[in-house]
C-alpha cells in the first residue's frame, strides 16, 4: 500500500531530528521512571522483555525490535519483566557519548533500551511534535525498512568505529519516517492530525498558533485565519485533532514553556511572557496544573 499524494507531499516536508541521549540497562525484576519531559521520546528495545507504562494509558509490550515513540509531556516508566534475556547482551553507550541509566532489582534478566528525543516539524515552522497524543508502537519486524536500519544500529553499538553516534542518529530517524510512513498507511487514528496538515483551512489556524502561541488567540480569529464560520471551524478541529483548539492552545503554550525553561535560556517571568501570559502568577498557576510542579521546581529538576 502507498502513502496518499497529500500523505507523500506532507512527509517529504517534514524535518525530523532524532538525538540519541542514554541506554538503560534494567537487571532483574524492576522499573526505571522516566518521569515527564517536554520533548516526544523514542525507545528502542536492544534486549529483554517488558513493558512501558505510561500516564492514562494501557501498558504497552516491549520485546527486542520493538520502537515506541512516547509523546512529551507524558509521565511514563520503563519495566523489565525478568527471565531470560533476548536480544544484545553488551552495548557500549560511552563510547557514543551516551548516559547510562541502571536499576536493578530481584530475580534475572535484562533489558536494555536505547532512548532518544525526537524534533518533528515542517519546514520553516516551529514544532509539530505537539500534536502528538498518544504514543505510537512499531515492530520493526513488520517492517523491512525499519529493520535494516535496526540490525545496523545494533552492530553500531556494540563497535567503537568512529562516527558511532552519528550513525546512530541517522538509522534512528530512519526508523521515525517508517513508523509514520507505516501508520498512516494503516489509517491509524493516532496519526489522524497528519490527514489535517493536507487540510489547507485547518493547517492555516493551526499554523498560526504553532508559530506564535503566545498571540491572543480565540475560536473567532482562528475561525477567521481558517476561512471557516466559528461553528464550522469548531467541528473541523475537534474531528480532526481529538479536541478543540483553545484546549489544544492552552497544552502547547505549557509543552512551549517546559522546552524552553528544560534549556535553561529565560528567567521564568520572560517565559510566560513568550507562551502569552502577562501575570507570572497566572502562567505559575497553569503550569503547575499541567505539570505539577512550579516552573522554578521544573527547571531545577
Amino acid at each position: 500500500m502507498t502513502c496518499d499524494i497529500e500523505h507523500d507531499h506532507i512527509l517529504n516536508e517534514l524535518e525530523i531530528t532524532a538525538e540519541p541521549f542514554a541506554v538503560c540497562a534494567l537487571e532483574g525484576v524492576c522499573s526505571l521512571s522516566l518521569g515527564r519531559v517536554p520533548n516526544a521520546t523514542l525507545h528502542y528495545v536492544l534486549g529483554g522483555q517488558g513493558e512501558v507504562r505510561l500516564q492514562g494509558q494501557v501498558p504497552l509490550p516491549l520485546s527486542p525490535g520493538r520502537l515506541v515513540l512516547v509523546p512529551a509531556a507524558m509521565s511514563h516508566s520503563l519495566r523489565n519483566h525478568g527471565g531470560g534475556q533476548v536480544g544484545l547482551s553488551t552495548c557500549r553507550p560511552a563510547t557514543l557519548d551516551l548516559a547510562e541509566h541502571v536499576a536493578r532489582g530481584e530475580a534475572g534478566g535484562n533489558m536494555v533500551v536505547l532512548c532518544a528525543t525526537i524534533s518533528l516539524r515542517l519546514r520553516a515552522t516551529l514544532g509539530l511534535i505537539d500534536l502528538l497524543r498518544v504514543p505510537l508502537s512499531l515492530d520493526v519486524a513488520s517492517a523491512p525498512v525499519a529493520a535494516q536500519a535496526m540490525a545496523a544500529l545494533i552492530v553500531e553499538m556494540g563497535t567503537t568505529r568512529a562516527g558511532g553516534r552519528a550513525m546512530v542518529r541517522a538509522l534512528l530517524l530512519q526508523c521515525i519516517i517508517e513508523m509514520l510512513r507505516k501508520k498512516l498507511e494503516a489509517r491509524d487514528p493516532a496519526v489522524a492530525w497528519v490527514a489535517g496538515l493536507a487540510d489547507p483551512s485547518l493547517w492555516r489556524a493551526l499554523r498560526a498558533m504553532l508559530d506564535d502561541p503566545a498571540a491572543p488567540h480565540g475560536i473567532d480569529s482562528l475561525a477567521e485565519v481558517a476561512g471557516m464560520s466559528r461553528s464550522r471551524f469548531a467541528e473541523r478541529f475537534q474531528t480532526t485533532y481529538g479536541q478543540g483548539a483553545i484546549g489544544f492552545l492552552r497544552e502547547l503554550r505549557m509543552a512551549r514553556a517546559a522546552q524552553m525553561l528544560s534549556e535553561g535560556r529565560e528567567p521564568v517571568k520572560r517565559v510566560a511572557q513568550m507562551v502569552g501570559f502577562s501575570s507570572r502568577s497566572a502562567f505559575t498557576r497553569a503550569f503547575v496544573e499541567a505539570w505539577g510542579q512550579s516552573p522554578s521546581a521544573f527547571r531545577e529538576r
